[in-house]
């Protein structure tokens, strides 16, 4: 941006002059007395010294800090109320109606402030100095108001003045003596510290913020009148008459140079009072009409100092534009407004005579593109963000899209014109030293054209230009900011191709040294991706570079590259001269040591293509090989001075050395296709290094050599060619070019054929990927493998399965068994494996079976353990066999490999499914009884303590568990026993098994077979037990012990399986009656009965009524309660009746019927014992009479985590059998 003048360029801000600042220097060479502008350049003063007053200090402080307020930038988007502040003297003198803002500091610093106290004695004199004082404001308050400038003065006073007082009165006196404003015109200011001054100058300006903006906008207001009463002025342009030779004459401004003066002077005080938004407008308005003036060559003629003038004044408004759509961020705007001004200019251009076969239009292109560049480096090191370039997703658009199938303009708008995308700085930098490479070429193109006639206008400048030097500036610029802005995966492509044009650059500078470094970093990633035609020219200016410095060697490593790179014959010749031409006249800097040119990622000499026949072969056994060498169609290396092709395989073998040998002329030979058969490649331990071969190694286009061999091993592994040197030798001179086995030119095509015939020539395509390399393996061990086992498996049961091996090669192997228990899929089932000592329920690793000899077996047995539910369990068995030397335990290896022989082993894997089945099922019937215990008292401490077991409520369970044999086979059953486990709610009371087993068992037990025990718990649950109707868990389970029973007659492995007792249910009694009554009585023998009423809900009382109905057809004399009510039954409470009845029949008797009513509600009546009946004398809700004698609520349960199913209680009339007596 050095190009324009800095005052068109800045960010404008509100201006305050500061006079009354100045120092005196030390030493000072100018009258004092001289009057200097307000823009004039001051030198700054000297820093004061400690010897000095403190109010020079705060004076040099002062005007650090107002200086410091705001620096003069292109680029400030920032809205503050900051001024450019000016430093003036106090007796600047100001232009006719300059537009500026002054501050007036007053008084001049002095030894001693004129506002410090005064003695007494001098009242007089300070009465006269602030009288002086008010005159010099006044003087200057005249001036400004002239202008129209704001005015303040800040007045510097001590710290002791400051608490003086009669300073507010001289203040007064001050202020209306010399005619300051009231608000904002007078400040006093005493020595404070650095950052107190700091936010004195901040307060000063946020002060004067609103006359600023006043002063501009009247200014605007002004001009905007002249504009409108200007516009509204019809005049015709009459052109001023001719003037005679040698007289001089300024030309008028036409209404459109008025239109513009006044459209910039409004844009530049809307930018003084921030509103960038009006800037932008007039700078269009005022930029528009400089276009209009433009295109007219009778209002600019070019080449005039006026045209020059408009054309700073267009570049300097396009400027403005372009910033302030930044600011904004209005990216798209900016830079296509910068676009157009470029391209009209252009046009402009071509209508002046300065189209692009001048230097003056590159000149002009390129500094728009830096100025560009300037400004958006500026605003990056700032707050301007660039755009993220990369186009929305496709497939986002499409989907969030319904159905509608996507349109072609669709797909066009995810595309992006990089012309209309503002780009970093970078971008624009590059552009700028293109611009300025067309200048160089234009103007050296016009420098023989210029001498000797008529130069073109500006051209003495231009020849003082070093336009290398300005080139090389503007590619490091943009070679820098590409570096920083480019992405990670882009791997700085474009930053490549800008540091060629810099190595181009020094080229052209002839620094060929600088420019060789630059191109060994960049043919790096050129090779190693492939851009073969970026990296031919880099090649080429490469060898110039090495031809100016004389280096040898250099020069030949870059033709061997190059000639790889050729793309038809001629070329290839003339490479192939100019590298004879080199190892003729010249001697290797490094005598004795081959010069190698690494073509490893570079285009090889020759395209090689390496063929295996099969992929495989075993210990000892040839495999055949065929290796191509050739040339593509467009090259042609018959004058390269080959020497020899030296071809190196892997696992230690001699090399195969080709000689070159000349064909002879008797000699008749196809030279499309050659053969040579080299034999057997000879291991490095085996015998004498080969011969070499002879044979032409002269390739014209399109010709290939094939060599032909077999290659055997005695130890396995991978077997290929590693390296395929190409020696060149000449005078002295051996260069070394490595080839891999299978690279070819971009003009072949890599495709695996197998030379058949010679006559006819006939290749056999191989249709395999792996065709450059063999594997050699061992030959496989012959190992017979037998898993024996009696399905299907039972659960709990330890299932043997016998792992027999069979050695039937003629080699010792040493052999490990590995098994994989796979993960069943089946439901609550659980597996697991036992293997010598080993457990696991997933992976058993090496077990070893030792070594076994040819001829001999070897066994060992597996256990297999399933249990939860039956279903298939699936075993993976992989049995590892290792060669091993007779008597040793040591792998066998060939001993000519070294440390590293490969291992003879060998694996075979096998998969066994098994089923699994139950050996035992078990069936539970649960059968509830009430208790005829009492209920403990309500105030009954013992119920708190822990031992307390109460099973009134809960009663007795008996359970009856059948245990059947659902096996297939026959078991033998060991023993039977229940495993107590007594728990707060439930405790086995007794077990038939515990008095029985040793009668029953050992027994076998068929399929289908039972057997049960029975088994009596006692209940007692808690209240929340009851509230919440949870189950009670069983307490205890059942072991059985049993051995399956084998076909042999003998028994399998001890197996144990348990089974739970059944889940319990809690008794959901409320309220209820148990008659309790003998089953025989004697005939007229009193025999009592008993009735117990029990209130079992939690919260509830109950008001109980019994009836006892005798009827005259009962058996039965009656002694005890006929009707009458119970105590009130409280919760948790019981009461007991008792009856004494006498028989006066025999046989079946059937009892009394007794009514039990709860008279809180009304209900039907109450059902009797046995019988039913609607009458009722007591109106209630019937209360359940329960026989004590029937009193079994039954539930069959399946095994211990099923539900259970409830089997009704059969009701029947309740009887007692009387006997006659005896």
């Amino acid at each position: 941006m050095n190009s324009y003048p800095a005052e068109l360029l800045v960010q404008l801000a509100p201006v305050m002059f500061v006079a009354g600042l100045e120092l005196p220097p030390a030493s000072s060479n100018s009258a004092p007395g001289a009057p200097h502008s307000p823009g004039q350049t001051q030198t700054p003063p000297p820093a004061p010294t400690k010897s000095q007053d403190p109010f020079a200090s705060l004076v040099a402080r002062l005007r650090d800090a107002l200086q410091s307020q705001r620096r003069v930038a292109i680029w400030a988007p920032e809205h503050t109320r900051a001024f450019q502040m000016i430093l003036v003297e106090k007796n600047v003198r100001f232009p006719p109606r300059k537009l500026c803002r002054v501050l007036f500091e007053a008084p001049a610093v002095h030894a001693r402030s004129p506002l410090d106290p005064p003695d007494t004695e001098r009242e007089q004199e300070e009465r006269r100095r602030d009288l002086d004082l008010s005159t010099e404001v006044a003087d200057r308050k005249k001036t400004t108001n002239e202008r129209g400038i704001k005015l303040t003065v800040v007045l510097l006073a001590t710290r002791r003045m400051l608490d003086d007082p009669s300073l507010d009165s001289r203040l007064t006196f001050i202020r209306r003596q010399s005619g300051l404003d009231s608000r904002a015109a007078l400040f006093v200011l005493s020595p404070v510290s650095t950052s107190e001054l700091n936010d004195f100058a901040r307060s000063l300006q946020d002060a004067l913020y609103e006359p600023a903006l006043e002063y501009y906008t009247s200014h605007s207001k002004r001009v905007r009148r002249k504009r409108n009463r200007h516009s509204q002025s019809v005049s015709s342009y009459n052109p001023p008459p001719p003037i005679s030779m040698g007289v001089t004459s300024t030309r008028p401004l036409r209404p459109e140079g008025w239109t513009v003066r006044y459209e910039y002077k409004m844009a530049c005080f809307a930018e003084f009072r921030g509103e960038y938004e009006v800037a932008l407008k007039h700078y269009q308005d005022a930029y528009a009409m400089l276009m209009i003036m433009f295109g007219s060559t009778a209002i600019l003629p070019p080449r005039t100092k006026r045209w020059a003038e408009a054309k700073v004044l267009a570049d300097a408004i396009n400027v403005k534009i372009t910033k302030l759509y930044l600011y904004n961020s209005e990216h798209s705007l900016a830079l296509s407004h910068h676009n157009s001004h470029m391209r009209r200019f252009a046009d402009f251009s071509r209508g002046w005579g300065i189209g692009e076969e001048t230097f003056e239009y590159w000149s002009w292109m390129a500094r728009q593109h830096r100025v560009l560049a300037e400004l958006l480096e500026q605003g990056s090191n700032s707050s301007l963000t660039f755009p993220t370039l990369s186009p929305p997703s496709l497939t986002a658009s499409m989907t969030s899209s319904s159905s509608t199938p996507v349109e072609l303009d669709t797909v066009r708008a995810f595309g992006l014109n990089p012309s209309h995308a503002l780009q970093h700085p970078g971008h624009y930098y590059y552009m700028a030293a293109r611009c300025t490479e067309a200048r160089r070429e234009r103007f050296l193109a016009n420098e023989g054209i210029s001498q000797g006639t008529s130069a073109a206008p500006g051209y003495a400048n231009e020849k003082k230009v070093d336009h290398l030097t300005l080139i090389l500036e503007l590619y490091t610029k943009s070679y820098e900011l590409f570096k920083k802005h480019s992405s990670t995966t882009s791997q700085g492509r474009l930053t490549l191709w800008i540091a060629y044009r810099i190595a181009h650059t020094y080229y052209e500078s002839e620094k060929f040294d600088v420019a060789i470094r630059f191109f060994e970093r960049i043919a790096k990633t050129y090779r190693r991706e492939k851009w073969k035609h970026m990296l031919r020219p880099l090649l080429s200016m490469w060898y110039t570079c090495a031809q100016k410095l004389s280096d040898v060697e250099l020069m030949a490593t870059l033709l061997v590259e190059m000639i790889g790179y050729t793309q038809d014959v001629d070329e290839s010749r003339t490479l192939q001269e100019d590298l004879l031409a080199i190892l003729k006249s010249s001697v290797p800097v490094s005598a004795g040591k081959p010069l190698v040119v690494d073509l490893k990622e570079s285009d090889p000499l020759l395209d090689t293509m390496l063929l295996f026949w099969t992929p495989e072969v075993r210990v000892g056994e040839e495999a055949g090989f065929q290796l191509s060498l050739a040339t593509p169609t467009d090259m042609d290396l018959s004058a390269l001075p080959i020497d020899s092709v030296t071809i190196t395989f892997s696992g230690g073998y001699y090399p195969v050395v080709l000689q070159h040998s000349p064909h002879t002329d008797g000699q008749v030979a196809d030279r499309a296709v050659r053969l040579v058969n080299i034999g057997n490649v000879v291991p490095e331990d085996e015998g004498d290094e080969p011969e070499e071969i002879y044979i032409d190694l002269r390739w014209r286009p399109g010709e290939r050599l094939v060599v032909s061999g077999n290659i055997s091993s005695e130890a396995p592994g991978p077997l290929t060619v590693v390296s395929i040197i190409v020696v060149l030798a000449q005078n002295g001179w051996t260069i070394e070019i490595p080839h891999e086995s299978c690279v070819s030119h971009e003009i072949s095509t890599l495709v695996p054929r197998w030379l058949t015939s010679l006559q006819p020539i006939r290749f056999l395509q191989l249709g395999r990927n792996d065709h450059s390399s063999v594997v050699v393996r061992h030959r496989p061990h012959d190992i017979a493998v037998s898993l024996s086992h009696q399905a299907p498996a039972l659960l709990d049961e330890e299932y043997p399965i016998v792992i027999e091996i069979t050695n039937i090669d003629e080699r010792h192997l040493d052999v490990v068994i590995d098994v994989l228990l796979q993960p069943t899929e089946v439901d609550q089932a659980a597996q697991y494996i036992i293997f010598d000592a080993q457990r696991s329920s997933g992976l058993i690793k090496g077990i070893r079976l030792g070594t076994i000899a040819p001829g001999v077996s070897a066994t060992k047995t597996l256990y297999l353990v399933g249990s939860g539910a039956p279903g298939d369990r699936m075993l993976d068995v992989s049995i590892q066999s290792t060669s091993v030397q007779p008597g040793s335990t040591m792998p066998r290896s060939s001993s000519s490999l070294g440390e590293h022989a490969a291992i003879d082993s060998c694996e075979k894997l096998q998969t066994i499914v098994i089923p699994t089945s139950g050996a035992l099922t078990a069936t539970n019937d649960v059968a509830y009884r009430r208790s005829k215990n009492a209920m403990p008292a309500l105030a009954d401490l013992s119920t708190v303590e822990d031992d307390f077991w109460d099973d009134s409520h809960g009663g007795v369970a008996v359970v009856t568990t059948r245990i059947e044999c659902s096996a297939p086979c026959g078991l033998v059953v060991e023993s039977l026993k229940l495993h107590r486990k007594d728990n707060p709610l439930a405790m086995v009371l007794d077990c038939s098994s515990d008095e029985s087993s040793n009668d029953m068992f050992p027994d076998e037990y068929l399929p289908g077979d039972e057997f049960c025990n029975v088994s009596r718990i006692s209940l007692s649950p808690r209240e929340e037990q009851v509230l919440g109707e949870e189950k009670i868990p069983g307490p205890g389970d059942y072991e059985v012990v049993w051995r399956r029973k084998l076909p042999d007659g003998s028994c399998g492995r001890q197996s144990i399986t348990r089974f739970a007792l059944p889940t319990l249910m809690v008794p959901q009694d409320k309220l209820i009656a148990l008659l309790d009554a003998p089953i025989l009585a004697k005939l007229h023998v009193s025999t009592p009965i008993h009735l117990t009423v029990r209130n079992r809900h939690s919260s509830r009382s109950a008001n109980v009524a019994v009836t006892l109905d005798l009827d005259p057809s009962d058996a039965f004399i009656v002694a005890g309660l006929r009707n009458g009510r119970l105590p009130i039954l409280l919760p948790g409470s019981e009461e007991k009746l008792s009856w004494n009845l006498i028989p006066i029949e025999c046989g079946h008797v059937k009892i009394p019927r007794i009514k039990v009513v709860d008279v809180r509600s009304a209900a039907l009546p109450s059902q009797g014992v046995g019988v039913q009946s609607a009458e009722s004398d007591v109106e209630g809700e019937a209360i359940k009479v329960v026989d004590m004698r029937a009193d079994w609520n039954t539930a069959r349960v399946q095994s211990a985590g099923d539900s259970a199913v409830a089997i009704p209680q059969q009701d029947g009339a309740s009887t007692i059998l009387v006997l006659p007596w005896s």
